[in-house]
């Protein structure tokens, strides 16, 4: 009785029983949701912000070397580190944007409106 599941004509397939197939099938579910697919979602935010770098977003490298992006090329980025410093990186050296730049443009002042409206 302690067997049941085991000793089942039905439930056997050439010499590998339902419950190895289940628990096969359990572990490689358990791998893809806990491991591949996160995996994936995060290789695919590193790929985007990879492709949306610009010209001066403050960057982090995966050396730890902290800068502003002075121009983007196809594979590499040259970030300016200090005053006079200038070192050419892979795309893929970048680790993090630290503070994205926004063009002047793009930004709205509000402050001159609402103190218009006083």
């Amino acid at each position: 009785m302690i067997n049941l599941i085991g000793n089942l004509p039905l439930l056997q397939t050439g010499g590998a029983t339902f419950t190895t197939i289940l628990t096969f099938g359990g572990v490689i579910a358990i791998f893809y949701f806990f491991i591949i697919k996160p995996q994936n979602k995060k290789q695919k935010e590193t790929q985007r912000m990879i492709s949306e770098l610009k010209k001066f977003d403050k960057v982090v490298t995966i050396g730890g070397i902290r800068g502003v992006i002075q121009s983007v090329k196809d594979t590499t980025v040259i970030i300016k580190v200090d005053d006079n410093t200038k070192i050419e990186f892979s795309k893929s050296a970048v680790a993090t944007v630290l503070e994205k730049h926004e063009a002047k443009s793009d930004k709205v002042d509000t402050s001159s409106s609402e103190e218009k409206d006083k």
